[in-house]
């Protein structure tokens, strides 16, 4: 008899990804659809525009009064979402 490697697919989808390259990108795809799900639909509502850029999420806020109350709590964004995901896919947040 003959003993066979049996792995999980989600360690081998994982390895795939990357292996591939595509982890990075697909966690911050990830982290920036779930903006509007973790400051809720009233900031969401306000928002813009997010991306990534070096580690860093921007985020375009409409409202200043919002942006000024948001940027006070730029820390425990950054926590919040990385929470979300699972991982630490950003270091800082930058509301414009």
């Amino acid at each position: 008899m003959f003993r066979r490697d049996v792995k999980k697919l989600d360690d081998v989808l994982a390895r795939f990804l990357r292996v591939s390259g595509l982890e990075t990108p697909l966690l911050q795809r990830r982290l920036i659809d779930s903006w509007g799900e973790v400051m809720g639909p009233v900031i969401a509502k306000y928002t813009e525009q997010v991306f990534i850029s070096n580690q860093t999420l921007m985020v375009k806020i409409n409202n200043s009064a919002l942006r000024a109350e948001l940027s006070m709590m730029r820390t425990q964004i950054v926590r919040l979402l990385n929470d979300h995901i699972g991982v630490m896919v950003i270091a800082d947040v930058k509301l414009y």
